[in-house]
């Protein structure tokens, strides 16, 4: 995987080699099969894999993909996954990168969404996952404290963080404006401060000096691909569009516009274009047409739909292949309740991820030369920054609706919980976790299954 180079004057150098297109694959499938714990846990699991451990891309080429997959709608840890694949190798490799990243989950998800409808009223299905819930806290906070320290460098970051946290929480600023106005402090304060918001607060030898495969690759000009042709974007556009939209008008002409085939691959390809934030922020849209205009499922399938997605590999938007799921199984017509969620499953993967390809191979070439441009390179680190102060957010929100059964608005948007509707089964739960990730470093899986069997051994009590 690496190799020795020697020089008479300096001592031996570990130098990564290019990594084999089997080799990659045989990772990208690892990366798959383990990446629990939300967009933070997976991208600081494709960190360690990718720029600790293998080196096969460096630190600040890592963070400056990054940076423009968390400016696209969609989930940006599976959009990183497809972006460095095509640095290494070319489309095939983004390909099989951001598939492998969904398909373990995507067949997980299959398999608990067809118990779910069976079997949901089952007293041991409750418990497992009341267990489950309680664990996934401990997940998100870890999640934010790894993801926390790679993004917030300085003071400037700090503050831009806190400020995103209390915009989204307090004031109930919609995520797009929160992007925009960081992007925009970035900006401008690389004109009058650039020593914050240059994005470099690493020492000298730290990671962030540390070149990897793809940087080496593109020294010696092996990297043809990531320059754009004149033709790239006719290009692109001409052969993802229709392969994005064409089974939704296919669908929409065999069984007419009102069905439900109809309805879930048009409303999933309006949520492909819009949804900002992440799943925690798609929630927003689905839950109010899933159960209010469609009536595809109840409220609380919807928030067990997302538990669900928690304990699942790959990303939280999975959550939305578990509603299409449902909305054709219960409105199967003659055609068989499970054959019908399968196929709606299908159909909501399909139109969720073809577009996360589409987005990564239109623009990457482009982000590539905006590499060097510090102005630009400054607002998207302002805009990680505030997307920490998001997930914050989030896990704040998780936090009250997974220990308290009453959650209470006092104006501002801040909502303060209920005293006396603690529930002291998920409070201990929860904080078993904890100790058990931060302390006892037992992992993301083992916390997972023991929390389900606590929460099985609560119920029986």
């Amino acid at each position: 995987m690496t190799a020795l180079a020697k020089n008479d004057a300096a001592p031996l150098v570990d130098v990564p080699t290019v990594p084999s297109f089997r080799e990659a694959t045989r990772l990208w499938a690892k990366i798959g099969l383990l990446s629990f714990g939300g967009p933070a846990g997976q991208i600081a699991l494709m960190h360690k894999e990718l720029v600790e451990e293998r080196r096969w891309i460096g630190e600040e080429r890592f963070l400056h993909a990054l940076n423009y997959c968390m400016l696209l709608p969609g989930p940006e840890a599976q959009q990183l996954a497809v972006y460095i694949g095509w640095l290494l190798h070319r489309t095939a490799g983004g390909l099989v990168a951001g598939s492998l990243f969904v398909l373990p989950g995507a067949l997980v998800m299959l398999g608990l969404s067809s118990f779910y409808m069976l079997y949901n009223d089952a007293p041991v299905v409750e418990a497992l996952f009341f267990g489950v819930k309680a664990a996934v806290l401990a997940v998100v906070v870890e999640a934010v404290i790894r993801i926390g320290k790679r993004a917030l460098k300085n003071r400037a970051m700090i503050v831009i963080a806190v400020a995103a946290f209390l915009a989204i929480y307090v004031a109930r600023v919609p995520f797009p404006l929160i992007v925009l106005a960081a992007g925009l402090i970035g900006w401008i304060g690389n004109r009058f401060a650039p020593r914050l918001f240059s994005g470099s607060a690493h020492g000298k030898g730290s990671v962030a000096d540390i070149k990897g495969v793809v940087d080496l690759m593109f020294e010696r000009g092996e990297l043809g691909h990531t320059v754009p042709t004149r033709w790239h974007a006719a290009r692109t556009i001409a052969i993802w569009l229709p392969l994005w939209l064409g089974p939704v008008a296919l669908v929409a002409l065999l069984a007419g516009p009102g069905s439900v085939w109809a309805q879930v691959g048009g409303f999933f390809s309006l949520m492909a274009v819009v949804t900002f934030g992440g799943a925690y922020a798609v929630l927003a849209y689905v839950a109010q047409a899933a159960v209010t205009s469609f009536g595809w499922l109840s409220p609380g399938q919807m928030v067990d739909g997302l538990g669900l997605a928690e304990t699942t590999p790959g990303p939280l938007i999975l959550v939305l292949q578990f509603v299409g799921f449902a909305a054709a199984y219960r409105h199967a017509g003659a055609i068989n309740p499970l054959l019908a969620g399968s196929l709606g499953s299908a159909l909501t993967l399909w139109v969720t991820f073809v577009p996360c390809f589409f987005w990564i191979f239109l623009g990457a070439p482009y982000i590539e030369q905006l590499r060097q441009n510090k102005a630009r390179a400054a607002a998207l680190g302002a805009i990680t920054a505030a997307v920490v102060g998001v997930i914050m957010n989030l896990a704040l929100w998780f936090a009250l609706h997974v220990v308290f059964g009453k959650v209470a608005s006092v104006g501002w948007g801040v909502e303060v919980p209920a005293l006396s509707s603690l529930d002291w089964r998920a409070a201990l739960l929860s904080a078993a976790a904890m100790v058990s990730m931060f302390r006892l470093k037992l992992g993301m899986l083992p916390t997972l299954a023991g929390s389900a069997l606590a929460g099985l051994a609560l119920q029986a009590l």
